[in-house]
């Protein structure tokens, strides 16, 4: 097996394979529609009297492959379902089908966070040493899953950005959102991802920050007797009342939706908030660090 320009993986027989997007057992969602897409995809390849090994040479793609897609262990991607309605003729049926894996593709819970964030009509954030995921451009996203232990393999990490990516349509499709960030001082100052990476998200901060229904602060250096030093606090608060969210240093961490709970991390984050420089400041000194960057 070698490995090409583009990083695609290709097999001895002149075939493609890939690493591929492993089906999470635990996700049943995703595991009955990736094993009815297998089926449907094995189906049309015998109907067109082809053995997997044969289709797999056909349509560019290991025979492993094949086998696991058929039999709902792989997720498979945009381009091997468009390969496969080409050379078993579907006419579009095969292709269709990337519509149902759009989703599924993602990990589960980022599907999870992504169907809340989509609800929300409120979303407060305090971040203590990494900006929230909804502000992060790609390369800086990388850059940060990049540092993670134990390291993610390849494709899982392309998995998990492009996961993370998806998730920021709700900023341009959610006009009713009113969303909240305060960032500390530091997360601005540090060089993630190197130089030209942090520029281009203090661009992609300064540009957000500027729109209306979106308000960005920032927490200098200098301040650090706030409720914040036990690490993020984010709230969720959606149309009916409700509300979910978590922080870092009680309830392990995990969502919470108890109002008792829930107003005590209202409490600190409008502390925090309050101690924070004004969106104007703020956005002063994010341009500030670009012209020092």
């Amino acid at each position: 097996m070698s490995v090409d320009e583009a990083g695609t993986q290709r097999v001895e027989d002149g075939g493609a394979d890939e690493p591929g997007w492993d089906v999470d057992p635990d996700d049943e969602s995703g595991v009955a529609v990736v094993a009815a897409v297998g089926r449907q995809i094995k189906a049309w390849r015998e109907a067109a009297g082809m053995r997997a090994g044969e289709f797999g040479a056909a349509i560019g793609y290991g025979e492993d492959l094949v086998r696991k897609v058929e039999g709902g262990r792989r997720i498979p991607r945009p381009e091997f379902l468009d390969r496969v309605d080409e050379v078993v003729g579907a006419g579009g049926k095969i292709a269709a089908m990337k519509q149902d894996l759009a989703q599924i593709r993602y990990p589960k819970k980022v599907r999870d966070l992504a169907k809340l964030e989509a609800r929300a009509v409120e979303l407060l954030s305090y971040g203590s040493h990494a900006l929230h995921g909804l502000l992060q451009t790609e390369a800086h996203a990388h850059a940060l899953l990049r540092t993670r232990r134990p390291a993610y393999s390849a494709d899982q990490l392309e998995r998990m950005l492009a996961a993370r990516m998806a998730r920021q349509s709700v900023l341009d499709h959610s006009a009713a959102l009113d969303l909240s960030f305060v960032l500390e001082e530091a997360t601005l100052r540090r060089p993630t991802g190197g130089t030209m990476v942090q520029r281009q998200q203090l661009e992609r901060l300064l540009e957000v920050g500027g729109r209306q229904n979106i308000e960005i602060q920032v927490m200098p250096l200098s301040r650090w007797d706030h409720p914040g030093t036990g690490g993020r606090i984010q709230v969720l608060k959606f149309g009916d009342g409700s509300a979910m969210g978590r922080t870092d240093d009680e309830y392990g961490g995990r969502p919470i939706s108890d109002p008792k709970q829930l107003r005590v991390l209202e409490l600190r984050y409008g502390i925090i908030r309050a101690q924070a420089l004004p969106p104007g400041e703020s956005l002063g000194l994010i341009d500030e660090v670009l012209g020092e960057t």
